[in-house]
Order: structure tokens, then C-alpha cells, then sequence
């Protein structure tokens, strides 16, 4: 496999990804077929695009449950904004060195915020 023994993604990131609806792999996918990140997979070509169609359908899935959501009022405005703030950290901590402290304080929060959406 690709990148065998060398991390693909930060420690951060592969948390984060770990608790998503997506596999690293999927994710991998989803960056190269948005020409974000190239990558080359050893796999058949039958297998890679299964991933693909799967990344897809999860992507289209996500998707409909933000909207579904946000227009029921589970997602507030208050709870995008945050979400944004969030994200903006994460690609921060994820393109550059950052402080080990400060990754554990957006985890925290990003634990904490995602904990109280799901309160029901």
C-alpha cells in the first residue's frame, strides 16, 4: 500500500477521521479526485473506483443530512459559525507546525461543540 510506514495524515487529522463517516482511504480519494492532494493507490482499478462511488455517495449523504438539519433547526447559525472557526483551526493545524497545546485545546472544543449538537 501507499506511504506504507509513513503516516498519510497528521495525527489530528487521522483522529478527526476516525470519528467521520469516511475511511482514510476515502478521504485520500477525495483529495485527489479534487486535485488537492495526488496520491497513487495500489490497488486494482475495479476496487479504486468502488472507493470512488462510495466517497461519493457518503459525500452526497453528508450533504443532504447538513441541509436536512440546518432547515429543521437542529444546526443553528451559531452552530455553523462554529463549526467554521473549527475548520479553519483544523486546516491551520494541519498545513503547518502548530503548538502540541493548541491542538489539544481545538480538539477539546471540537469534542465539546460536537457533543452538544448531538444532545438531544
Amino acid at each position: 500500500m501507499e506511504g506504507e510506514g509513513k503516516p498519510r495524515f497528521n495525527e489530528v487529522i487521522s483522529d478527526i477521521i476516525e470519528k467521520s463517516l469516511f475511511t482514510e482511504r476515502q478521504i485520500e480519494i477525495i483529495l485527489n479526485k479534487r486535485g488537492i492532494r495526488k496520491g497513487s493507490f495500489r490497488i486494482s482499478r475495479g476496487a479504486y473506483y468502488r472507493q470512488v462511488a462510495q466517497s461519493r455517495e457518503k459525500t452526497v449523504s453528508f450533504l443532504y443530512s447538513l441541509v436536512l438539519l440546518r432547515g429543521l433547526g437542529v444546526l443553528e447559525d451559531g452552530d455553523i459559525d462554529v463549526m467554521d472557526r473549527l475548520s479553519e483551526q483544523i486546516r491551520v493545524i494541519n498545513e503547518g507546525d502548530i503548538f502540541p497545546e493548541h491542538v489539544d485545546d481545538v480538539m477539546r472544543r471540537l469534542d465539546e461543540f460536537v457533543r452538544d449538537a448531538c444532545r438531544m
